[in-house]
């Protein structure tokens, strides 16, 4: 059986180790510039006295924090490859402009992980693109979709999509073939399930346990699966 039925084994597999080889390689650059600069005397006394956590635990948690914006991105990357990966779907890698696309669907997309991972005027630089996009023969008549995976307060959207242009103050123009929409949204489009995000969550879990040896107790799948609900609309 296959983990999902969305995308070929192969392709997820790929998806999610390279996620892997990133945050061990991260971790490794983080634990060499832990030793390498001074670390702040004071800020590991502080935080470390008024959580009641010991040094060790301390330096654990700095060299996590070091990580995660390379993480991060690492995520974004992930569910570009996997929707990417989706029959119909074109991943358009590094330098393609945006993301992903799907010429049957007349669909072009940008993903970002979080709604708050692009910040003041490069949402403006989002739209532009996008709108640029537009206006060429290839894409004419297409909709495009500045994703955001983990929407700000498990809201359901797919709407015109304004940023605001930090420069002049105002908003892009409403376009009805610009829009902004939540993962959840995204994911049942783009596979036609409405249940596309939460399979592949349950199905990274059992990859990381078979494929890379991880360890996971069905007591802390649970726990994620906890945070996956917080995140996201599982109804």
């Amino acid at each position: 059986m296959p983990y999902l039925k969305f995308i070929s084994d192969k392709d997820l597999i790929s998806a999610v180790g390279r996620v892997v080889k990133i945050i061990e390689t991260s971790e490794y650059e983080a634990d060499r510039s832990l030793h390498k600069n001074v670390v702040d005397p004071f800020s590991a006394l502080f935080h470390g006295i008024t959580h009641a956590i010991t040094l060790k635990e301390w330096i654990v948690q700095e060299k996590a924090r070091q990580s995660q914006k390379t993480m991060q991105n690492a995520i974004g990357d992930f569910h570009q490859a996997i929707l990417g990966g989706v029959k119909g779907w074109d991943n358009l890698g590094i330098g393609g402009g945006l993301d992903v696309v799907n010429k049957e669907m007349k669909i072009i997309a940008e993903i970002k992980n979080k709604f708050n991972t692009t910040k003041g005027n490069h949402k403006v630089e989002v739209y532009d693109a996008i709108k640029s996009k537009l206006k060429t023969n290839e894409y004419e008549n297409f909709i495009g979709y500045y994703v955001e995976i983990i929407p700000q307060g498990k809201h359901i959207y797919n709407k015109p999509f304004v940023p605001s242009d930090n420069k002049t103050k105002k908003r892009r123009p409403s376009n009805k073939n610009i829009r902004v929409i939540d993962g959840i949204s995204f994911y049942t489009m783009a596979t036609r399930r409405k249940q596309a995000m939460q399979e592949l969550f349950e199905a990274v879990s059992h990859i990381l346990v078979d494929k890379f040896q991880y360890t996971l107790s069905k007591k802390e799948a649970s726990q994620y699966f906890e945070l996956f609900k917080m995140a996201f609309s599982t109804e």
